[in-house]
């Protein structure tokens, strides 16, 4: 994966609109290419600064028309559709009455996106992806602007989503985003990987596993903070289609190992582990 591709999936996330699959490579490419997480703080931020409530205010005159050309210079699915030939073609002051040179006035000076380029539009058209997450691309950008020229918000199912986010997955954008921020893999037997991610300045750490086997009937996975000789409990997590994220309830502290057993369903009823560790990752 490219950085241009990561950051299509980094909008999307923002947006809340990752499938499981693009969820998957996204975290993956953040363990591997920790310095995009830049990208992906400015696309949290822009999402959430769209959440503010700001004042109405009066659009520049022109600004809608600019909207309506950038739109229609978009690539369409079908150039010669009825929905495209009813799209308007507006004109700038300069290319009144200049007939065929509407099109090439309109993009010298009249396009929102600069240069000719439809809003979002951030590389040469032959280079850049195509599909759902270009789109979300350049919805993500749109909708800034619809932001600001209507003076409301993102929409209230999105900035739901956003605010109920689960608690793990706020816990790993916040360690994340911390200046000390650190991260280790090991492979699991059944060829998945299981990461941990920590912070010690938040006392947080968050399990991220994927490719692991689901537990059998009347049993679950229990994670441990490994302090020491002593094991202490940070709660059990369930699998989903071979897949978790779960923050280790508890405060972390620097030099502990994250652990995880297998034990019968609601935990180990002793307080301690009551098998051998199936996952072991140092952060020390």
């Amino acid at each position: 994966m490219n950085e241009q591709e990561f950051a299509e999936l980094s909008a999307a996330a923002a947006l809340h609109a990752l499938s499981p699959d693009d969820e998957r490579r996204y975290r993956a490419a953040l363990t591997v290419h920790p310095e995009w997480r830049r990208i992906a703080q400015a696309d949290a931020e822009t999402a959430a600064a769209l959440a503010l409530p700001v004042d109405p205010v009066t659009p520049p005159a022109g600004i809608r028309s600019a909207l309506l050309s950038a739109v229609a210079d978009m690539p369409q699915a079908d150039a010669g559709s009825p929905r495209d030939r009813t799209l308007p073609e507006p004109r700038t002051p300069s290319a009144a009455g200049a007939g065929g040179d509407d099109d090439a006035s309109r993009r010298e000076s009249g396009s929102v996106g600069g240069a000719g380029r439809p809003i979002g539009a951030e590389q040469d058209p032959q280079t850049a992806p195509s599909g759902r997450r270009r789109g979300l691309r350049i919805l993500f950008a749109l909708a800034a602007c619809i932001v600001l020229l209507v003076g409301i918000g993102m929409g209230a199912a999105a900035l739901g989503g956003y605010l109920n986010r689960p608690a793990a997955v706020v816990a790993l954008e916040q360690i994340d985003g911390a200046p000390d921020a650190q991260q280790a893999s090991v492979p699991l037997d059944d060829g998945g990987t299981a990461t941990a991610h920590w912070s010690a300045s938040l006392g947080k750490a968050v399990l991220v596993a994927e490719g692991v086997a689901t537990p059998a009937e009347g049993q679950t996975y229990e994670l441990w903070f490994v302090r020491g000789d002593t094991a202490i409990s940070a709660g059990t997590f369930a699998v989903e289609d071979g897949d978790a994220t779960a923050e280790l309830r508890g405060e972390m502290r620097a030099g502990d190992a994250i652990a995880v057993t297998v034990e019968k369903e609601g935990g180990s009823p002793t307080g301690a582990p009551t098998s051998d560790p199936v996952v072991v990752i140092p952060t020390a």
